[in-house]
């Protein structure tokens, strides 16, 4: 386990639902890393990759605006399917932005991923943490776990996590609690009205959202697995004032129905981990799969907001 307690350190857990020789590899290799590697929008060219102590990984990020990012790693440390130690964000004409320790390890068929990032200072590893949230830099690491998702079970999945401070228990009243979720879930310019509210395994919520144009959208969430302060699991399905399935209004392509699952996991004294995954469910149609990969992006910035919302009632 890393010891979290440094300043200029910045640190990020995740943990995969796979071995952690197929994590391992999908870090390692240059073919895989190219699926997932960076924030959403973003995609890499690798021109060399010498995987060893002392070896380099020379490659170019190119972000959604064309924007070209030359880079240069240096593996300090290389320990197969344990641990990767290396500078980033460097390249021959600039200075490396921190430096990087990466443990992998393996229980019950799950990998645990451990990262620190360390900086010159405290200050800088404020400014590089506001610079990740800005990029939305976590999503790298959603990334892969989507590409493990679609990879190694065929199924495709959006996944976000978000680290806050506060305890699981309080995280998990505002995701169970209708009223509390109301207040930080939608957009500025919707409005949810909450038409039933049965949170108990096998009940339902059934909810009318209006914008600003007063275009409804109604949807119920359907509760397959509740474990209190760690897990929720549901069924989101559109549906219209009657409760009969139709397509989301917006996005007619989009699947109607989501199966949604809710995982609290402690990071620190005071601190909870949520990670968010959203798969297809009911039969999708490709083109509805394709629509739901398409707007992976939007959902992206639309949690985003929404966990942003949620921290600032927190704090």
């Amino acid at each position: 386990m890393v010891a979290k307690n440094k300043p200029n350190e910045i640190y990020i857990t995740r943990v995969y639902d796979f071995p952690v020789q197929v994590v391992w590899d999908a870090w390692t290799d240059p073919e895989q890393v190219a699926k997932w590697w960076g924030p959403r929008g973003f995609s890499i060219t690798t021109h060399s990759k010498d995987l060893r102590t002392g070896g380099t990984w020379v490659y170019t990020m190119h972000g959604p605006d064309g924007t070209n990012y030359p880079n240069k790693t240096l593996y300090h440390e290389v320990e197969i399917n344990k641990k990767l130690v290396y500078d980033h964000g460097g390249n021959d004409d600039r200075p490396p932005l921190f430096h990087v320790t990466v443990l992998f390890s393996e229980s019950n068929g799950k990998t645990t991923m451990e990262m620190v990032f360390a900086c010159s200072t405290a200050e800088e590893a404020t400014s590089i943490r506001r610079l990740i949230r800005e990029a939305e830099g976590n999503s790298t690491w959603d990334r892969l776990a989507e590409y493990l998702d679609e990879t190694e079970r065929s199924k495709p999945s959006f996944v976000i996590n978000r680290s806050f401070e506060a305890p699981p228990e309080v995280l998990f009243d505002h995701f169970s609690n209708a009223a509390r979720l109301s207040k930080w879930l939608p957009t500025p310019d919707l409005k949810i009205d909450i038409l039933r509210d049965e949170f108990q395994e096998g009940g339902s919520t059934y909810f009318r959202m209006n914008n600003q144009e007063y275009v409804s959208v109604y949807g119920e969430l359907t509760y397959r697995e509740i474990a209190k302060s760690l897990r929720i699991e549901t069924v989101v399905r559109f549906c219209d004032e009657q409760e009969k399935t139709t397509p989301h209004p917006a996005f007619p392509d989009f699947p109607a129905l989501l199966f949604l699952k809710m995982n609290l996991t402690p990071e620190s004294e005071n601190g909870t981990r949520v990670t968010l995954t959203i798969e297809p469910t009911g039969s999708p149609s490709m083109v509805a799969i394709e629509s739901f990969l398409d707007l992976r992006g939007r959902l992206t910035k639309m949690w985003n907001r929404s966990f942003d919302r949620l921290e600032s009632i927190l704090m």
